[in-house]
């Protein structure tokens, strides 16, 4: 590798609040700056770049500019972080969603890779603007609660009324057809809930693509 080539940091990153764990492992050029780290963990994370940020390093903050907080233009390594060394990212401060950035290791350049990369992680991020972990763990426990069993049951006797007829008809009734597209949009929404999986590989693609360079201006 030439000389020129930049150090590699490996961090690991967990959104705090959350069980099971929601966390990833990333890699990154020690030159890149604060700002384009906010981008990478914006696609790692699966956030969408629609709100403030501020990173808390050694106490002071660096991040989006309507918080008076320091220049995120600054470059990691100037920050002089050890291995071991922890810091905390910050996104949507009016119900922050609190990550723990801990530094694992630095490292020399592979050939073959390309940088920024994840090269590990595991759960999904909720929606945007669901409120922050206490809001979100209540929504997840309404979901999968009582209401499941009260909405398959539901569901089951709209079947049954279906099968018994075999026919449609009773869809004609206004109350019972408003009645049963409530049902499919909660029935949508668990859904959706449950194919929350992290997928590393799409991760990468659009890190290829550079979409952290996107995200990292998108709260302005």
């Amino acid at each position: 590798m030439p000389d020129t080539m930049p150090a590699i940091l490996q961090f690991r990153v967990w959104l705090k609040g959350l069980s099971p764990m929601v966390w990833r492992r990333v890699q990154v050029p020690a030159t890149m700056t604060l700002r384009e780290f906010h981008g990478v963990l914006q696609v790692a994370m699966g956030w969408e770049g629609i709100h403030l940020y501020q990173f808390v390093v050694h106490t002071v903050r660096y991040g989006s500019w309507q918080l008076t907080a320091g220049s995120p233009d600054i470059g990691i390594d100037a920050l002089r972080l050890r291995s071991g060394s922890r810091f905390l990212y910050e996104y949507d401060l009016n119900v922050p969603w609190e990550h723990e950035v801990r530094l694992e290791q630095q490292c020399a350049a592979k050939p073959q890779m390309h940088y920024p990369c994840c090269i590990g992680g595991a759960g999904n991020c909720p929606p945007e603007d669901s409120g922050g972990p206490e809001a979100w763990t209540r929504q997840e426990d309404e979901t999968f609660g009582l209401g499941l069993d009260e909405d398959l049951a539901s569901a089951m006797e709209f079947i049954k009324d279906i099968s018994d007829t075999q026919s449609f008809a009773i869809l004609d009734d206004p109350d019972r057809a408003d009645e049963f597209r409530e049902l499919l949009f909660r029935i949508d929404r668990r859904n959706a809930l449950l194919d929350r999986t992290f997928k590393r590989r799409k991760v990468n693609e659009r890190l290829r693509q550079k979409e952290h360079l996107t995200l990292m201006h998108q709260q302005m």
